[in-house]
């Protein structure tokens, strides 16, 4: 069963591998990115779509970054609310003491 597993992964991995080595060959053509004020940049499709794919994902982390932090800083604090403190003193056991009824028994009337 592992190793079939394994092998079910190895091959979704060369299909994905070989799929964009196919797009790769298939987008050698130029292209032109026009940026603003008359700038542009030349270069084979795949490396345009690849800086397009690269570029958004460090944006996406970028943009990821700030709650990243926010939510280890709130993780910290609730860890260091939860840690019990070494100095605390040994509570002694209590002992159990017996239930009172809250009224007398010869006060309940009907019975």
């Amino acid at each position: 069963m592992k190793n079939l597993l394994w092998l079910l992964q190895w091959t979704l991995k060369a299909a994905i591998f070989f799929t964009l080595f196919a797009f790769a060959l298939n987008n050698q053509d130029d292209a032109t990115v026009h940026f603003f004020f008359g700038t542009q940049w030349r270069a084979p499709m795949v490396l345009v779509v690849l800086s397009a794919f690269v570029l958004g994902v460090v944006v996406g982390v970028l943009g990821m970054v700030p709650r990243w932090w926010r939510e280890r800083r709130v993780a910290q604090q609730a860890q260091a609310q939860s840690s019990p403190a070494v100095t605390e003193t040994p509570v002694a056991p209590t002992v159990a003491q017996p239930v009172q009824p809250a009224t007398p028994p010869d006060a309940v009337h009907g019975l």
